[in-house]
């Protein structure tokens, strides 16, 4: 009877060990979605534009617009998510074009302190303008019931009599995850303008005496990277409630993940935004007691410290001597 007694209470820990497990991998995949748009900008200016989590929350804000839309006029859920996915991307690659066409490129030769606080000033003008009701308001909104959330694979662990479920939101946002890092990858190290866009991240006034567009190129590295933060700020539209200042959490872990598989590089920002999913998820389901669980956020900033003083150039970055 003790050995069956303790052969249940391990199943039962692996049935939750392996839940908490998907889970990490759902939202940690969308922490690198966000993380690539950090990364993406540092590798080309060297700047941390610490407006991208508010870019993401635009896109959410977005996504609950148009699907109160589409659920006014009834249309059928497999039109709704496309264009709810496609005009989220499209507004916030345009506000991301504004906001470095208008705030960051007539400061791009000042010192970098000033761009940084330009930056914060952005976030903090992007919260506080769509907490104004006639624009959004400031009371959090559920997303219309267009997409159901249900269970697509689901299995048992021994006799825990509790199956792991994978519902289909886990696999909209790892699935969308790999495929946007694989096509950024692609076009990256594949096309003519990711040459032009390594370029300028490797010198900007060497590019630009090869005859590279460097204002175009450093515009489109903000466009990519806010339309993946759309893509994310759907998917957790469809996941949380939206509010305006759902993007200042979300945006600092996102931070972390990108500093953690080191910024600026693309492949770095998915394997940190999937560790940081993971060390959440397995802290606040596995390792702190529930009544604490809430301290679970904290281990963003416990991470950041540590990588901070063991490897400050993150997991796949390759550290950069500096000239003085």
């Amino acid at each position: 009877m003790k050995c069956s007694g303790r052969s249940g209470r391990n199943e039962n820990l692996m049935q939750v060990f392996l839940q908490q497990l998907v889970n990490g991998l759902s939202i940690g995949a969308v922490y690198a979605l966000i993380a690539l748009g950090y990364t993406m900008v540092y590798g080309v200016l060297r700047l941390i534009n610490f407006a991208h989590g508010d870019v993401y929350m635009v896109g959410a804000v977005v996504a609950y617009c148009v699907a109160e839309w589409m659920a006014s006029l009834h249309a059928a859920f497999f039109l709704s998510l496309p264009v709810m996915f496609l005009t989220a991307m499209a507004a916030c690659a345009l506000l991301g074009f504004l906001i470095e066409f208008l705030c960051y490129r007539p400061l791009r030769h000042r010192p970098r302190l000033v761009v940084l606080i330009t930056a914060i000033g952005v976030s903090l003008l992007l919260e506080n303008l769509f907490q104004v009701p006639s624009i959004f308001g400031p009371t959090p909104r559920t997303l219309p019931a267009l997409f159901q959330v249900r269970p697509v694979i689901h299995f048992m662990v021994g006799s825990s009599g509790r199956p792991v479920v994978i519902n289909n939101l886990d696999l909209t946002s790892i699935c969308l995850s790999v495929i946007m890092m694989l096509g950024l990858s692609w076009f990256v190290l594949r096309t003519k303008l990711g040459l032009a866009l390594r370029a300028v991240s490797f010198r900007v006034d060497t590019a630009s005496l090869m005859g590279v567009n460097t204002n175009g190129v450093i515009s489109l590295t903000f466009v990519l990277g806010s339309a993946l933060a759309a893509v994310a700020g759907v998917v957790d539209a469809m996941r949380y409630q939206v509010e305006p200042l759902m993007g200042l959490n979300q945006g600092i872990k996102a931070f972390v993940a990108a500093v953690l598989g080191g910024i600026g590089s693309i492949p770095g920002a998915m394997l940190g935004g999937l560790l940081m999913g993971l060390v959440e998820t397995l802290l606040k389901g596995c390792i702190l007691p529930s009544a604490y669980s809430g301290y679970s956020d904290a281990a963003a900033f416990f991470v950041l410290i540590l990588i901070l003083l063991v490897r400050p150039s993150g997991l796949l970055g390759k550290p950069v001597a500096e000239k003085v």
